[in-house]
């Protein structure tokens, strides 16, 4: 008769990781005197790929409300657009601020 192996042998089980979705976050645009209309545009369409109606809409609610939402992403890419959008603000002397809020 063979001889079986011990059965006080560890064995792996395989187990699933549960993954959460990451929290998102909007960025801000806030609204400033000196920060041109058109120039809010071309940021939303270049740093947050709005379609051009998508980036007048929400340049409107920036100009009339003091504040627009100009994407919703999760921390780290809410982090670098809010801060690609100051930079080129700031490169052509605007004061735009871009801030970063959990939804």
């Amino acid at each position: 008769m063979p001889e079986f192996p011990d059965n006080n042998i560890d064995v792996l089980t395989e187990s699933k990781a549960k993954l959460e979705k990451p929290k998102l976050f909007k960025v801000l645009l806030h609204n400033d005197d000196f920060t041109t209309m058109e120039f809010v545009v071309w940021v939303l369409e270049y740093v947050f790929l709005r379609e051009s109606a998508e980036a007048v809409a929400v340049m409107l609610s920036v100009h009339n409300e003091g504040v627009g939402v100009a994407g919703i992403y999760p921390y780290e890419i809410a982090n670098m657009k809010a801060e690609k959008a100051m930079n080129l603000a700031k490169a052509r002397e605007y004061p735009l601020l871009c801030t970063v809020e959990e939804e």
